[in-house]
């Protein structure tokens, strides 16, 4: 696929690729629909909303905005962006004009993928310490798109997960930072606790009470900086013991429950359904 050369002699210079997945992309796949880079030849605005699309975009050089649910955000060289174009949203370039690289992708994971980029702090733009990385997988899926490779859109999509991999990661702000180095610790000692006593009655009134902390603020701050509830974080340590006994031992389920600190044969087989959507025995004569 080639790239096309645009420009208009009012507003910009652009090279991009209008990409076209295949039918197992769209339906499988994260998977690209345009890639490029922009200079401003004057001052514009560009405006789109309730598009199919997510938007990842980075100021190469200059100043503009981002206008995105209902805020103004100044953006300059280095500022990353990465938005639900489902939303109304414009961006524009000031008087010292900017260039920026671009993607546009979708996938039916997506909305799940964006919104839990949101729920762990993540803002619709930032500052990373080091935007190179960045760069390059723009870099890498205009290469990409640009290849004749009959594999190409598990490449593009292997691409575009690594992007979003990075943009989670920068996106995670949880609120022990700012909490200060006491809360880290004590967090990090309950995670430490769970660790080794998941097989144990854990109620969460005796965990505030043996970590000297108050439940709720104890269950927000685990949630921000672990990304689980302490129930949801103790039952994924639970299940994923028991998979292993079901599998390398002879354990009876029932057993095999009480070891995980779930002995209550009938809960245990329904928390398990629910997390693995089979049942215990079922799951053994799979694997």
């Amino acid at each position: 696929m080639s790239e096309l050369t645009f420009r208009d002699p009012q507003q910009v210079d652009s090279r991009r690729i209008l990409y076209t997945p295949s039918a197992f992309a769209r339906s499988c796949l994260v998977h690209l629909q345009e890639v490029g880079r922009l200079r401003a030849l004057s001052p514009h605005r560009s405006q789109r909303s309730d598009l199919a699309s997510y938007l990842f975009f980075v100021v190469l050089e200059g100043e503009g905005e981002l206008t995105y649910d209902g805020a103004v955000h100044a953006l300059s060289r280095g500022s990353c962006v990465f938005i639900d174009c489902r939303r109304a949203y414009s961006h524009a370039t000031s008087r010292k004009l900017w260039s920026l690289a671009w993607a546009h992708f979708d996938g039916p994971t997506m909305h799940g993928i964006y919104q839990k980029y949101v729920d762990r702090g993540g803002l619709p733009c930032f500052r990373p310490g080091d935007v190179q990385p960045y760069l390059d997988l723009l870099a890498q899926l205009q290469e990409t798109a640009a290849a004749d490779d009959h594999v190409r859109d598990m490449h593009i999509n292997e691409l575009l997960c690594a992007l979003l991999s990075l943009l989670m990661q920068a996106g995670w702000r949880p609120a022990a930072h700012r909490s200060g180095a006491s809360s880290r610790s004590r967090l990090a000692d309950v995670k430490v606790y769970l660790d080794s006593h998941y097989n144990e009655k854990i109620a969460l009134d005796d965990l505030a009470e043996k970590f000297f902390i108050n439940k709720f603020h104890l269950t927000r701050l685990f949630r921000e900086q672990y990304g689980s509830t302490i129930v949801n974080y103790l039952l994924s340590l639970r299940i994923s013991r028991a998979k292993e006994l079901l599998r390398f031992t002879e354990l009876s389920v029932e057993e095999i429950g009480a070891r995980c600190g779930m002995p209550e044969a009938n809960y245990f087989s329904r928390a398990f359904r629910k997390i693995e959507g089979v049942s215990p025995t079922e799951f053994r004569r799979q694997w």
